[in-house]
């Protein structure tokens, strides 16, 4: 058995060969990949499934593959993968459970997996012995009747987790927050969908934090361009951070379309959408928003969406002062990068500030 990607040469020619998918946006790379394959061994069986797959079969067929395998594949479903294909990864990934207890029309999980199923009640046999990681795959592990023995596993496993598909608020009771205490955890992660959840995250997060776990590890999705507009995103931002949590933003996307950021929603504009991604640049980090106190009090002051998200122009430096050596204070400009560094600002901050920093540093 051998791993490749895309249109990579495998080292021998192949009895079968499987080829998967991730979202439906990226069918080109994979028809490219089936095409590929096919020329390079006509006779061999080319099999295409995955999500891409599963949720538009006939478009999948026009890749010219065999088979479309819709679903997920039994026989892989109890298997240890060969990490030895994958040297260089340092997490066992894996599921303790399929499905979710929701059915949110936003998600693909309940066309794909349906209801909690496929139960694992012990994951050690999983877990390669060279990683430092665990990442669960789970959609909703809080969900599944099999959370707290999973979670007894991974505190005596003492492993880095990362439920890495995050954690239901809404199942966030005291219980299930003294079990995440109990995990190395470098980020927890919730979502916060729509305005009626804010109660359950905000309980979550409280919960959590009861169990001393500081407000800043927890990230928040936040999703957006769905049935919200912008005015609902902005007051969802504004809570998660308030809460002092971590806001990441994340723009819906149909569960079928064929291209990438082509949807706006019906109470969105392209220009809103265009507002928030210029700000996850700008005013945040690493396409988060985190709660800088400075960026709370803009959001608290801000009288609306369009106020909240706008980017303040940067101030222009016309002449860099000298100090009282007659030597000029570009020197200076390496602490500020670094403080901005160390301590998260942006790049518009540092602009923001750079005349008053350097007229203190003379």
């Amino acid at each position: 058995m051998e791993y490749v990607r895309g249109k990579m040469l495998p080292r021998q020619r192949p009895d079968l060969i499987y080829v998967t998918s991730l979202f439906t946006y990226a069918w080109r790379p994979v028809h490219e990949a089936v095409r590929f394959h096919k020329r390079l061994f006509p006779g061999v069986k080319v099999i295409l499934g995955g999500i891409y797959a599963s949720l538009l079969p006939d478009h999948a067929k026009l890749s010219g593959a065999d088979e479309v395998h819709i679903g997920l594949y039994s026989p892989a479903e109890m298997l240890m993968p060969d990490y030895d294909m994958v040297p260089e990864w340092d997490g066992s990934i894996l599921f303790t459970s399929r499905g979710c207890i929701r059915n949110c029309s936003f998600c693909s999980v309940p066309k794909l997996e349906g209801p909690p199923n496929t139960l694992r009640y012990s994951i050690s046999e999983l877990v390669h012995s060279g990683h430092t990681r665990i990442i669960l795959w789970d959609n909703n592990i809080l969900g599944a009747m099999n959370w707290k023995a999973i979670f007894d596993e991974l505190e005596r496993l003492d492993l880095v987790v990362d439920f890495n598909q995050g954690l239901d608020a809404r199942l966030v009771s005291d219980e299930v927050a003294d079990g995440v205490s109990r995990l190395k955890m470098d980020v927890i992660r919730l979502a916060y969908d729509y305005r009626a959840a804010g109660p359950a995250v905000e309980r979550a997060i409280e919960r959590l934090k009861a169990k001393g776990i500081r407000p800043r590890k927890i990230l928040v999705y936040t999703l957006f361009n769905y049935t919200d507009d912008p005015e609902d995103l902005y007051m969802r931002v504004l809570d998660i951070l308030q809460w002092g949590a971590v806001c990441y933003p994340m723009r819906f996307e149909p569960l079928c379309t064929l291209k990438k950021n082509a949807h706006v929603g019906p109470h969105w504009t392209p220009e809103a959408l265009e507002m928030v991604a210029e700000a996850r640049r700008v005013i945040g980090y690493a396409g988060t928003f985190p709660p800088y106190d400075s960026l709370i009090e803009k959001l608290r002051k801000a009288s609306s969406f369009e106020e909240a998200f706008s980017l303040y122009p940067p101030k222009k430096v016309k002449k860099i002062p000298t100090n009282s050596n007659g030597r000029n204070s570009m020197s200076s400009l390496g602490r500020i990068r670094k403080n901005v560094r160390r301590y998260g600002r942006s790049r518009n901050w540092m602009e923001n500030n750079l005349e008053n920093f350097l007229h203190k540093s003379q």
